[in-house]
């Protein structure tokens, strides 16, 4: 994996801790193990070069996004516990050049966030 870490704060209030990661060749040519299978394991569940994964230091928790929507309906999605800075973070990152994760820089603040105590857990979509 190509990974990339990103600190996040909005001034001396809430400290965010992120890696960011993509997926390398030897992963991209990987293909799946079970013969009646056979094709390849990370493009044939649908994920492409343009998506990245945001992994939340702090709580253990991501998931895979693409940016090009809605950042906080793609976090809704995922139902993750994340810290206070993981959604603005998020959205930042939608708004970035991703073509190499390696350029991003090691730090953003993005003042204008409003200083939350704790993180949260998206509530997810309604059952169906």
């Amino acid at each position: 994996m190509i990974t990339h870490f990103l600190e996040a704060t909005n001034g001396p209030r809430n400290w965010g801790k992120f890696m960011i990661a993509r997926f390398d060749e030897r992963e991209w040519a990987y293909r799946s193990a079970l013969p009646e299978d056979g094709m390849p394991l990370i493009r044939g569940r649908g994920w492409s070069p343009r998506h990245f994964w945001m992994l939340d230091l702090q709580t253990g928790e991501g998931a895979i996004f693409m940016p090009g929507g809605l950042a906080s309906a793609d976090l809704h999605k995922h139902q993750i516990w994340t810290c206070p800075m993981f959604p603005p973070t998020l959205a930042w990152l939608y708004e970035q050049d991703l073509t190499d994760l390696t350029k991003l820089p090691a730090h953003i603040d993005l003042p204008d966030v409003e200083f939350q105590w704790a993180g949260s857990r998206g509530a997810g979509p309604a059952a169906a």
